[in-house]
């Protein structure tokens, strides 16, 4: 229950007051028009009986919903509809038998006997709730009309950002407004669609069309304002948002920021204008389409030296994202070498460069070991322990020394919080919530996702993860804990329990870890694929999904360029690095 404050004892009498009056003219109405006094004639108290039930019934009615929240008319006639179902098996089927002198018959034969009843309470039940809205939207409407009276125009409340954090606090938003929490809400991204970014890698390897893993915005959250833009700058002083070209300013009650991550290069030469990522759907796309016109120009280039430059590829970070774009991108180049015959099947190279002593170390080490033993078997080079020290338009140096030739080098060593989050921060980093969620030194203030820092209570010192689980969670606390704060009550803390990890590893293979049980090859690959397709939001992209998956198995990946090719930069023209914002494009 959100909204409004503990009912006083006469409020309590008055709300039971209009649900009587309610369910006595329901009973009326209903009566008159299936004449229910042939219905009661033969049981005991016949009107009075029924007349008792109907005051009774909507007293109920009115005690549940005129207490914290008002309902909207629709919901309190489907609340009745449901007592109303109650009421003839409480009333119907087991008081009437009862005052009869006889055993209640909770059988089918008695269930069909008294169908007539069924119908009668499903209407009284439904028209009671009705008037019973109407009756508390007249009563709420008079004691808001005084000079003194306490207003009641709803909170504002904004969400920026619309990946799975932002979505799930609009979606959290929306229920809380069915159960009458009195809050309008505004969305505000620069993209409108959500993206599921678990199956980014994929659409960067041709096995899924990219639109087939978004969904737009405004059919997630169909009755959230929805504004499509970006905000440049927060004022959480007069509490007011404002967007970039001039878009305007939004004002706020409660502002929840949920606006990601960027690539952080951490100020590494060279990287940001070189290196491609893997954020949104136009860096997989491009991705895609870069390498398939890199093996267009193999096919051609007789220099073995720079032959041997274009067909090497690199990704820096072997995390999740890391393992599965290098995984994907040997699948699609080894997919679609049937199409170049002039190219062997030993000289494409990919080459995953990670600092740390193993790959993907969110895994238990014996699965990290597997993901590699398996990637290895398929020619994947390793170089662990080392850092990338630079990167040119040609090739990237390490920290050892050593320099690959590679036109296609990927990054996703590193995030950071999106700058309007680093903007709001005293250390330039993530805002650091309280467990509640709120923004130390703001009121009004909430951030969920990645540009968060939430403290785990599971784990002392320790912060959530920057996971989608985590954020989906979030969102939804979030909801919560702000219309919790417009109650008047004290928000709760953020808790969960991540359920498991997953990562793909490309030829059918996969490894990962769910509540403790550990799975790896086909069926891991196969529990990938059903828990993601799951996770996918709306019916149409599921179908959609499990249509490219099942083409894949039976045709060769498409080798149509629909981009155009980057230009690469010269070294001498770049500019400092900032490690702030993704590659140039």
């Amino acid at each position: 229950m959100y909204g409004g404050t503990r009912p006083s004892r006469r409020g309590t009498w008055e709300r039971a007051a209009l649900g009587v009056i309610s369910g006595l003219v329901g009973g009326v109405v209903v009566g008159a028009v299936l004449e229910l006094q042939a219905m009661f004639a033969g049981a005991p108290g016949g009107w009075l009986g029924y007349s008792l039930y109907c005051a009774t019934l909507g007293a109920a009615l009115g005690l549940a919903v005129g207490g914290r929240f008002r309902l909207p008319v629709v919901a309190t006639a489907c609340g009745g509809v449901l007592l109303g179902c109650l009421g003839w098996l409480l009333h119907s089927l087991t008081l009437v038998p009862l005052l009869a002198g006889e055993a209640p018959a909770w059988s089918a034969a008695s269930a069909v006997a008294s169908y007539p009843q069924l119908v009668g309470d499903l209407l009284h039940g439904g028209l009671t709730g009705a008037l019973l809205a109407v009756l508390f939207s007249v009563r709420a409407r008079r004691a808001g009309a005084g000079p003194d009276a306490p207003s009641t125009r709803p909170a504002r409340i904004v969400i920026v950002g619309g990946g799975f954090a932002g979505v799930s606090a609009a979606r959290a938003f929306e229920r809380l407004a069915v159960r009458g929490a009195p809050v309008d809400v505004t969305l505000v991204s620069d993209s409108n669609y959500l993206l599921f970014t678990p199956m980014l890698a994929e659409v960067a390897s041709g096995a899924l069309e990219s639109r087939h893993i978004s969904a737009p915005v405004r059919a997630s959250v169909p009755h959230t304002r929805f504004r499509h833009g970006r905000v440049e700058y927060v004022d959480p002083i007069a509490r007011t948002v404002r967007l970039a070209h001039e878009a305007g300013t939004i004002s706020y009650d409660h502002l929840v920021l949920a606006v990601g991550s960027v690539p952080h290069t951490f100020g590494l030469p060279g990287v940001e204008r070189h290196a491609w990522t893997l954020k949104n759907l136009s860096d997989a796309t491009r991705l895609r389409d870069h390498v398939i016109g890199l093996l267009e120009r193999a096919e051609q280039e007789s220099d073995p030296d720079r032959r041997r430059q274009i067909l090497t590829f690199v990704v820096a970070g072997a995390g999740f994202a890391g393992t599965e774009t290098i995984a994907e991108l040997y699948d699609l180049v080894y997919g679609v070498l049937r199409f170049y015959p002039a190219i062997g099947e030993l000289e494409p190279r990919f080459v995953l460069v990670h600092p740390g002593d193993r790959i993907l170390p969110e895994l238990r080490s014996e699965l990290g070991a597997y993901a590699k033993e398996r990637l290895e078997a398929r020619g994947i080079e390793f170089r662990s322990g080392v850092r990338v020290a630079e990167a040119t338009v040609d090739s990237v140096l390490l920290a050892d020394g050593e320099r690959i030739p590679t036109t296609t080098f990927v990054w996703t060593a590193g995030n950071r919080p999106a700058p309007l989050a680093t903007g709001l921060s005293d250390a330039g980093g993530p805002l650091s919530t309280d467990p509640q969620l709120r923004v130390a030194g703001f009121d009004g203030l909430w951030a969920v996702g990645d540009c968060a820092r939430i403290p785990d209570p599971a784990r002392d010192g320790a912060y959530c993860p920057p996971t989608a689980q985590h954020a989906i969670r979030e969102g939804g606390v979030v909801a919560a804990n702000i219309a919790a704060s417009i109650a008047g009550r004290e928000p709760g803390a953020f808790r969960f329990r991540t359920l498991g990890v997953l990562v793909a590893l490309g030829h059918r293979t996969a490894a990962g870890e769910v509540r403790g049980v550990r799975f790896s090859g086909l069926a891991a690959w196969l529990l990938w694929r059903g828990v993601y397709l799951a996770k996918l939001p709306g019916v149409e992209k599921r179908v959609r999904v499990l249509f490219d998956w099942l083409l894949d198995l039976a045709f060769p990946r498409d080798i149509v360029v629909t981009t155009a090719a980057r230009t690469p930069v010269p070294d001498e023209d770049a500019v400092p690095d900032k490690g702030a914002v993704g590659s140039a494009r």
